[in-house]
């Protein structure tokens, strides 16, 4: 089954299996079932099961999933069996947190390059990266042949600046700008606003109204 015939949903599901493993690894585990799944993640075991199928599937009714295989076919399936380089843009109290932040590594991607337009931020060292400016945006991803970039600017700018990530060859965005960004179809795009998380929980809870 090629890349566009996979349902997003599922492709979106992955990384979730993927993190569950490793938690499941860190317990002790060798061998699990669809339905220990399941019962970790909320998903159905045959919906996990259905997922897995649109790769070939990965274990034998009734024998389970060797995790080590099965997390080595994920990684690879989400292509995170390599390291993938990023580009920041935008060093404010959310990009600093971003440049520190250990998580990214060990689970396939490291921040090499961050911007910002502010000529007070540009040469600051924040963790391993130095703050450059604008400018050299394009040359960096040309240079390094990056392809993700994160937005961390305010929603006024991140218009601008994902259309000048795109014209550097950017292909990938994780915004964190509270805006829907208009981008061509070919660029992969993913946000992250935690007021809209929270607003649509707070819908779910009484008020004492």
């Amino acid at each position: 089954m090629t890349v566009r015939e996979v349902p997003d949903i599922v492709v979106r599901r992955l990384p979730l299996y993927l993190r569950t493993l490793a938690h499941f690894v860190e317990e002790g585990y060798a061998i699990i079932s669809s339905q220990e799944l399941s019962d970790r993640l909320g998903v159905p075991a045959a919906r996990i099961r259905k997922d897995f199928s649109h790769f070939g599937g990965f274990g034998k009714q009734g024998s389970g999933y060797n995790i080590a295989y099965l997390c080595e076919q994920l990684q690879r399936i989400l292509q995170v069996d390599r390291i993938w380089d990023i580009i920041l843009v935008g060093v404010g109290d959310l990009g600093h947190a971003l440049l520190r932040y250990n998580g990214f590594h060990n689970r396939g991607y490291r921040i090499v390059a961050a911007f910002d337009q502010d000529p007070a931020k540009v040469g600051q060292q924040v963790g391993a990266v130095t703050i450059q400016e604008m400018s050299q945006l394009a040359n960096v991803t040309h240079d390094r042949e990056i392809q993700i970039a994160i937005i961390a600017v305010p929603a006024s700018s991140a218009q601008q600046v994902a259309d000048q990530l795109v014209a550097s060859g950017i292909r990938a965005i994780l915004n964190y700008a509270p805006i829907t960004l208009q981008l061509p179809p070919d660029v992969q795009i993913r946000y992250i606003d935690p007021v809209v998380e929270l607003q649509s929980m707070t819908y779910y809870l009484k008020t004492g109204r």
